[in-house]
């Protein structure tokens, strides 16, 4: 099962990580993206944009209008929502157009600490 974890971490931290695996050789079981703070990690996966993920999980690649219309909204504005989810990584473009999930399950972590 392929899963991608959504994270809440500075841009540092990301960082490390990523170089400290790449040294290491190991290749990752899940794809990681990080979100600077959670109010980024909420502005850009919002619930019409998770609503459009659940209903593209497993589907492979469909068009925008096809995405629309499974989740019965209008093409303009999935549109809209489908270049967030691509800039963020969690769309990609399928060879022959459309867009795909590629993924099995989102995982979403962080912590809130005391002030």
């Amino acid at each position: 099962m392929r899963t991608v974890t959504l994270e809440v971490r500075s841009p540092s931290e990301a960082m490390t990580d990523f170089v400290r695996t790449w040294k290491s050789g190991k290749a990752q079981r899940t794809a990681r993206i990080a979100f600077a703070t959670p109010e980024l990690l909420w502005k850009v996966l919002t619930a019409k944009r998770w609503e459009l993920l659940k209903a593209l999980c497993g589907v492979g690649p469909v068009s925008i209008r096809e995405a629309a219309r499974r989740v019965g909204r209008d093409v303009k504005a999935v549109h809209g929502d489908v270049q967030a989810l691509l800039e963020a990584g969690l769309l990609v473009r399928a060879q022959g157009g459309g867009v795909e999930f590629p993924f099995d399950a989102v995982k979403v972590e962080f912590l809130l600490h005391a002030a």
